[in-house]
């Protein structure tokens, strides 16, 4: 299982560097056609959707990696038991929500479906919403790894640099 989880955030990575990269590139061919007076406007269309699966694939690595926005001040100013507690409610925060997310995104895609994304036959818009789903379910894992992690070492953040001495 490890050695899945491995490959699937490697892949992850490849596939998020590719769709940013693809979306500079779709964006800059598209106004280069406009200034040709050529406008190509499937290109931002399609910039969108690799967007949206950029935007949670993107989420995940940093979630993965603690590379998110967060704020110590006040958690660093209670005690260590109060800490647990407050990391312990924001994970089953988070894990509601992302719940929430993954069922969401799941009905939006299997209701829009039939849908054409932005009027392009034979492409169904549930491939932009199914990014909803998917990254949710990317980030709810991660997060299941980061309780278990957090349980695994007592809920600690960092050290007790007092503990460091014994």
């Amino acid at each position: 299982m490890r050695r899945f989880y491995a490959a699937l955030v490697k892949v992850e990575a490849l596939l998020a560097g590719l769709f940013l990269i693809l979306m500079v590139a779709l964006i800059f061919a598209g106004g280069v056609a406009r200034m040709l007076q050529a406008p190509q406007n499937w290109t931002i269309d399609l910039a969108s959707c690799l967007f949206a699966w950029a935007c949670f694939l993107c989420a995940d690595i940093a979630w993965r990696n603690d590379a998110l926005m967060s704020i110590h001040l006040v958690t660093e100013r209670v005690p260590r038991r109060m800490q647990r507690v407050l990391l312990y409610l924001n994970y089953a925060i988070i894990t509601g929500f992302l719940g929430y997310v993954v069922y969401a995104g799941t009905w939006l895609a299997w209701v829009s479906r039939a849908r054409s994304f932005q009027g392009i036959p034979g492409v169904s818009y549930s491939w932009v919403t199914s990014s909803l789903a998917v990254g949710g379910l990317l980030l709810l894992v991660t997060t299941v790894l980061k309780i278990r992690r957090a349980l695994q070492n007592d809920g600690l953040l960092r050290p007790d640099p007092a503990d460091a001495g014994s």
